[in-house]
Formats: structure tokens, C-alpha cells, sequence
């Protein structure tokens, strides 16, 4: 059994794999927008469960962004500035990858989303490596 710290450092190491994805089809028109939200989705779900983790919260096999949000919320630890941005990801997680009727519903902004993801990852490298104090979210 891993360590709580080995499991987050898993975690992020994950969210990098996804968030790398992203990065690569961002510029490429032919990519889907869904696929791009779902390896966003899942590279800001990864991060954001690596805090948690790290800080031995128990987290419920979920992708919704807003429920992991509150649980940093509740546990005192600042979540990313982007939180409130990040929330619009959650339908890319299970929703959008398995119902083609929903792509009408679901526009993404890939710059913005590419920057909103490297910035999560920073975030929470920033709080799992205790490199830099992370940017708390403005009230």
C-alpha cells in the first residue's frame, strides 16, 4: 500500500498524462472539443484529488468538479483560482464521452481551457511540493 504522498504524486503524474493530451490536440481543428474536455476534465479531477490525497482527505470515486471543490473547502485548503471555471469541465467527465446529442451543449474554449489546466497543475504541485505558496481563490 502506498503512502499518502505516493498516492498523490501518482495522482498528478496522471493529471500531467491527461493535461499533456490536451496540450497536443488544443491546435488541432480536426480534434474533437469533447475529447479535449475529457482529458481536461480528467487532468483537473486528478489534481485536484492529489491535494486531497495529500492531505488525507477520503474523496468518493466521483468527477465532479464542484463536489471535490467543496471538499477542499471544508477541509481549509484554498482551492485554484480557476475553481469556479473549472466546475463547466464536470459533464466532459462522463456525460458528453457517451451522448453525441449533448456536443450542441458543450462549448469549449480550448486556449482557455489548455491555461486553465497547466495552471490546476501547477496549483497542485505547487501544494504537494510546497515549492511555492499556490494563489488562494479571490472571495
Amino acid at each position: 500500500m502506498s503512502s499518502p504522498a505516493e498516492f498523490a504524486l501518482g495522482l498528478l503524474r496522471r493529471a500531467r498524462d491527461d493535461a499533456y493530451v490536451v496540450v497536443q490536440l488544443v491546435p488541432d481543428h480536426a480534434a474533437p472539443d469533447w475529447v479535449i474536455g475529457f482529458h481536461a476534465q480528467q487532468a483537473a479531477e486528478k489534481a485536484l484529488k492529489a491535494v486531497l490525497a495529500s492531505a488525507n482527505v477520503v474523496f468518493p470515486r466521483t468527477h465532479n468538479i464542484a463536489m471535490l471543490l467543496a471538499l477542499l473547502r471544508q477541509n481549509g485548503i484554498q482551492p485554484p483560482k480557476q475553481s469556479t471555471l473549472l466546475e463547466r469541465l464536470t459533464p466532459f467527465g462522463v456525460a458528453a464521452r457517451y451522448d453525441s446529442e449533448l456536443d450542441q451543449s458543450f462549448t469549449l474554449d480550448r486556449a482557455l481551457t489548455q491555461t486553465e489546466i497547466i495552471a490546476v497543475l501547477e496549483w497542485s504541485e505547487a501544494v504537494l511540493t510546497g515549492v511555492s505558496k499556490p494563489e488562494a481563490e479571490s472571495p
